[in-house]
């Protein structure tokens, strides 16, 4: 059975991501979307809030489950029997960053074999902290989001809106 894991903070979840894991479960018979958490980044949303928007986005996928780890994405391969780490490119930055991400996992675990997709070429130059950015100025993303987050992702942004301007009237007063 070819098992694998695609990692990845998925704040938010975009469509890009989504291509990716219908292109992956149709290659591996079992695909485990990872929920991680990247220290260097500050997500909008909870690793249990993203978990439950992706469940929804993947619900029709029967052999894609999602699942959350904070550890090594390595040491979470070895746990559910997992021997291909699945990764999207967008770019020859993306590349260069995954080949280095691909070898030091190969050096933790050398039977992790990495599987690296290209990106179609309308979601090549999308990334979530874009998309984040358009939509708290106010732009229309909803091309480039399932409908369960693009509307969770507007409703956190305004809740992140309010809590600026209570907190700017708290020190005003």
């Amino acid at each position: 059975m070819k098992v694998a894991v695609f990692p990845g903070t998925f704040d938010p979840l975009t469509l890009g991501h989504l291509d990716l894991i219908k292109r992956g479960s149709a290659l591996f018979d079992q695909l485990a979307v990872a929920v991680m958490t990247n220290r260097s980044k500050k997500p909008l949303f909870t690793v249990e809030e993203r978990v439950a928007q992706i469940r929804e986005a993947v619900s029709g996928l029967d052999n894609v489950s999602v699942i959350t780890t904070d550890g090594l994405t390595v040491d979470l391969m070895n746990k559910i029997g997992a021997d291909y780490l699945m990764r999207g490119l967008r770019n020859t930055t993306d590349f260069q960053y995954e080949r280095d991400i691909a070898a030091m996992n190969n050096f933790l675990d050398d039977q992790c074999e990495t599987v690296f997709f290209l990106a179609k070429p309308e979601y090549q130059h999308l990334s979530s902290s874009i998309l984040k950015e358009v939509t708290s100025s106010g732009g229309d993303i909803s091309a480039y989001l399932p409908k369960n987050i693009n509307e969770a992702l507007k409703q956190r942004i305004e809740e992140e809106k309010l809590k600026q301007v209570k907190e700017h009237n708290e020190k005003t007063r």
